[in-house]
């Protein structure tokens, strides 16, 4: 991997890791067209680029967090690290069992296309949802777990999955967007120990600039997708994945 592909592959990731477009569905578009292909090494520091933009963006959350828990109190702090815990549980169960089966699925064009409609459905749909402020409890910790742990088909957004299905649940919007992103702190982490394992780093310079793209195009993209959801325009970015998904679709036929 060269420098400027690592750059692009890094500004791509750094983009659609937040926007609820699929980070793993544009990487592997970009690579169907353009041979643009990662190594899993870089991946796998994609991933932690990842955590270390929800810590750069969340930290003040994550430090009332600890204080609690030092603490040993019993609020919404800790309320919210259990439910984080919760959801991870059925996160983890589908990655473990399904993985390998789903990312065979990442080349398949005319599955990448269709999956980006669904996507993108799942998005329009929220422009319906009501903003109704109810409390999050265990068991939609668990469906949006869920949700979470399904979107490791391609072309279907984590972001997109978990903050849809709270959206649809009525949960209160500033609530949704903590739990939504600190609870893909364990669920990167995991994935990230499961690809680090025997892996040879070459290049270092390409990952680190790679990486390094990822994070300070991914605050932004993360800063924008937070105002987006208190703003209630969720569901502007279905549009650009049903277009995209039917270009896929057109372009599988014709490849």
């Amino acid at each position: 991997m060269d420098i400027l592909q690592a750059l692009i592959l890094g500004i791509v990731q750094g983009i659609t890791e937040w926007l609820p477009i699929s980070s793993s569905g544009h990487l592997v578009l970009l690579q169907q067209l353009f041979n643009l292909g990662s190594s899993v090494a870089f991946d796998a520091l994609l991933h932690l680029a990842t955590v270390l933009v929800i810590i750069i963006v969340f930290w003040k959350d994550l430090i009332a967090i600890l204080k609690s828990v030092l603490s040993l109190k019993w609020d919404e702090n800790t309320k919210l690290l259990l439910f984080i815990i919760i959801a991870t549980i059925p996160t983890a169960i589908i990655g473990l069992v399904f993985k390998d089966w789903l990312i065979a699925l990442f080349t398949n064009m005319l599955m990448l296309g269709i999956c980006f409609i669904i996507n993108g459905i799942i998005l329009f749909l929220t422009r319906f949802a009501k903003d109704e402020k109810k409390e999050l409890n265990w068991w939609k910790s668990v469906v949006i777990g869920i949700s979470q742990g399904i979107s490791i088909i391609p072309s279907i957004s984590r972001s997109g999955a978990t903050v849809s299905t709270g959206m649809f649940f009525g949960i209160e919007k500033k609530k949704l967007i903590r739990f939504s992103f600190l609870m893909a702190i364990p669920s990167i982490i995991g994935a990230f120990i499961l690809e680090a394992k025997g892996l040879v780093f070459e290049n270092h310079l390409a990952l680190i600039i790679g990486s390094l793209a990822a994070i300070i195009v991914g605050y932004f993209a993360l800063k924008l997708v937070i105002k987006t959801i208190e703003k209630g325009k969720w569901h502007y970015y279905a549009y650009y994945c049903i277009i995209l998904g039917i270009i896929i679709i057109i372009l599988s036929f014709l490849i």
